[in-house]
């Protein structure tokens, strides 16, 4: 008796259809941006060429005044993530279609609702309510991180082991029950690292916000170099990259260790 034969592929694999429509796409963005060729080939010369203009940066400059300026990044940051990360956590809970399948249909699309608006948009839209500084910058952050990280925390919580969510449930445990003893146990460690990520996030764009008058170190940046400061605006720059990476390192260790554990 002999095997029956492989049936034979006909036609144009996927993987070449996606090709061609990445390319098309790719050409399509190209074209509607008017890029210049000329002007193309050039930039390599003339970012070398405007990146020279800021060093050597003006240290002192940046002891005196930008060091207060970033720590009040970091506080916006922060406390913008920690409202972000206490209101997302009963609504990633009630967007999970594996707990609640009817209020998720209500709280998604309001979280999806919530992140579709920039935090540079939001702060616009707070300043003239609640005056310049870092109130509004950090009100912006807050209301988007809610969006963002409750999203991630639905995910979360739909991805879990449910073994112990039916063992709890079969033991007699309501709502609260499973939430304290299955739920939170498996979910909090990752949520708690996607916290630390997102006030990483957090802190790049509250550094943006000042522009808007959101306060923060980007009101700094724009000043030097609205009076064109070069020296000043790398001091600026300078000290804003190593406070990150800073604080990237300490974050992702903590992230690493969490999800380890």
């Amino acid at each position: 008796m002999t095997a029956a034969a492989l049936p034979v592929r006909r036609g144009i694999p996927s993987t070449v259809w996606v090709g061609l429509v990445l390319a098309v796409l790719l050409g399509w963005s190209f074209s509607g941006l008017d890029i210049d060729g000329k002007r193309l080939v050039a930039l390599p010369k003339t970012l070398a060429v405007l990146a020279g203009h800021f060093f050597p940066p003006d240290m002192e400059y940046g002891r005196s005044h930008v060091v207060s300026a970033i720590l009040e990044s970091i506080q916006i940051a922060w406390f913008g993530t920690l409202v972000g990360a206490a209101l997302s956590l009963p609504l990633g809970l009630l967007a999970s279609a594996n707990l609640f399948p009817r209020a998720t249909r209500i709280v998604k699309p309001f979280l999806a609702a919530v992140r579709a608006v920039p935090e540079l948009l939001l702060a616009i839209y707070f300043v003239p309510v609640v005056g310049l500084g870092a109130y509004a910058g950090t009100l912006a952050i807050g209301l988007h991180s809610i969006g963002t990280l409750g999203k991630l925390t639905a995910d979360v919580v739909e991805s879990m082991d449910v073994r112990p969510v039916e063992a709890v449930t079969a033991s007699g445990g309501g709502s609260m029950s499973v939430l304290r003893f299955a739920v939170l146990p498996q979910v909090l460690p990752e949520i708690i690292a996607l916290w630390l990520f997102r006030f990483e996030i957090n802190l790049r764009a509250s550094a943006v916000l000042g522009v808007v008058g959101a306060g923060g170190i980007g009101g700094v940046l724009l000043n030097t170099l609205r009076y064109r400061e070069f020296a000043q605006a790398g001091a600026v720059v300078v000290l804003t990259v190593l406070v990150v990476l800073a604080i990237d390192a300490v974050s992702g260790a903590i992230r690493e260790r969490l999800v380890r554990e």
